[in-house]
């Protein structure tokens, strides 16, 4: 199979779909790899790398998704590369289609099959390509919230560890899955006061059980969240519902309850966003601000740290596009899991939480995909 990996074209968005190690991988199991010119450069990755490895070089995106098979990306294509997909091509790349009506009507449009890192699963009942850059969303966000409450930034001029004889910040975050723990795990390094609030009893328990008195930890009500962002300096929200559009768990009327100069971290920005006050921003202009509350709503917070999340992501797709590489759409009936990841394919929507979303007719995947049997699970 030839595999293209174009660059990047979101605002500020350095990563890249395929590292030479990953290129070295796909080739030894004797596939092509075209990546086009410079896709990796920014982040340390020269062209000179990926020859080394066995790539070829392309000199366009319009190159790479002419000739690829599969198209292996970071971030959902933008409406240019929407258009340069094709029938029978497979995109495999973030989707967050339930957040983006118009990237889902072009991808239907184009007939390829869409897979997305996002929902693909694993036997543990987690995210497993999801879950990297959960982590390095999760570790950046007390970092990027903290440049925020400098007064200097329009913040309330709190230093997030105080100092002796002064408190410090008062941290709520909003969800106790990868990002969440990632979050309260610096800002806990930071030195503020954490609270985590999440609505499952057992992972508050593991929480506590995992930092002690380090944190605090509450079961998520209306009631509890209100009192929280009374007194919170930063909120950061870390919900997720797999697939599906973020929960708006600050509503306006509740943002006037928190104090000026405070800020609001949404990490689920990328499925729209957990604060009905939020909008997606960029690395170029990452805040705005409402009723004096500071928004930091960065759609992609892990490409400010590209060069790591770079190598965190393709560590975790490898297999998965090694498995899609060799078996093409088949790998999808040998691999629920895979298959899971399934949300476009031929022009047909096969995620039921994206149709959901814009009231689109849904196909089952496997329905989709023409297979008269479930899919085999992995043995």
């Amino acid at each position: 199979m030839l595999i293209g990996v174009p660059k990047e074209i979101k605002n500020h968005e350095y990563r890249v779909g395929l590292t030479p190690a990953g290129v070295r991988e796909l080739v030894a199991a004797g596939h092509e790899v075209l990546i086009e010119n410079d896709a990796g450069l920014a982040i340390g990755l020269d062209n000179t790398q990926y020859l080394q490895a066995g790539a070829k070089i392309a000199g366009s995106a319009h190159e790479v998704f002419k000739q690829a098979h599969m198209i292996i990306k970071v971030k959902e294509p933008q409406t240019d590369e929407c258009k340069m997909l094709r029938s029978g091509q497979i995109l495999f790349t973030y989707l967050h289609l339930a957040a983006d009506q118009p990237q889902t009507d072009l991808l239907l449009k184009s007939g390829a099959s869409c897979i997305a890192y996002e929902t693909v699963t694993d036997d543990h009942g987690g995210l497993p390509l999801l879950a990297p850059m959960s982590e390095v969303a999760g570790r950046l966000a007390p970092q990027e919230g903290a440049g925020c409450l400098r007064k200097t930034q329009g913040g309330s001029g709190i230093l997030m560890g105080g100092v002796p004889g002064v408190a410090a910040a008062h941290v709520t975050v909003i969800g106790g899955g990868v990002v969440g723990l990632n979050a309260a795990r610096i800002a806990l390094g930071m030195g503020a006061n954490v609270t985590i609030l999440d609505r499952s009893l057992l992972r508050l328990k593991e929480i506590d059980d995992l930092f002690g008195d380090k944190l605090n930890t509450l079961y998520s009500t209306q009631e509890t969240l209100l009192s929280e962002i009374k007194v919170a300096d930063m909120v950061i929200g870390a919900v997720l519902i797999p697939g599906a559009a973020a929960p708006k768990l600050i509503s306006r009327e509740m943002l006037t309850h928190m104090k000026a100069g405070s800020v609001l971290v949404d990490v689920a920005i990328d499925q729209g966003g957990c604060f009905a006050t939020s909008k997606a921003t960029t690395h170029q202009d990452p805040t705005f601000v409402v009723d004096g509350v500071i928004h930091y709503c960065v759609a992609n917070m892990p490409g400010a740290v590209a060069r790591t999340s770079t190598f965190a992501l393709t560590n975790a797709t490898l297999p998965y596009a090694l498995q899609l590489a060799n078996k093409g759409l088949n790998a999808l009936v040998s691999n629920e899991h895979l298959l899971n990841g399934l949300h476009v394919h031929n022009g047909k929507l096969t995620s039921k939480a994206v149709a959901s979303a814009f009231n689109y007719n849904y196909v089952e995947k496997t329905q989709a995909l023409g297979l008269l049997s479930n899919v085999k699970k992995i043995a």
